[in-house]
């Protein structure tokens, strides 16, 4: 026949799980910052250099032709306002 573990066993147990693990992630955390600070310092002595920003892409004439469709049949658009935006999409 199996005995049963009272539960305030099983909670002391679990408590001194959770301390542990809270304990040494603490630790670990705190080892973690000391490492940056101590490589900050060497990385702002050598010159830092900004990649160039990519290239805008160029819009999808398709994907933008079937928004605006999408708001002249909600009626967000008149058919004026739409051959407008088609006009200026299509070049």
């Amino acid at each position: 026949m199996m005995r049963r573990r009272p539960i305030a066993r099983m909670a002391v147990r679990t408590t001194a799980v959770v301390g542990t693990a809270a304990v040494v992630g603490s630790h670990v955390a705190n080892k973690q910052a000391q490492a940056a600070q101590a490589q900050a310092p060497a990385e702002e002595a050598a010159p830092q250099y900004a990649p160039a920003p990519a290239p805008a892409a160029a819009p999808d004439p398709i994907a933008q032709l079937t928004q605006l469709a999408a708001l002249k049949d909600s009626g967000a658009l008149t058919e004026e306002e739409f051959e407008a935006q088609k006009a200026k999409i299509l070049g």
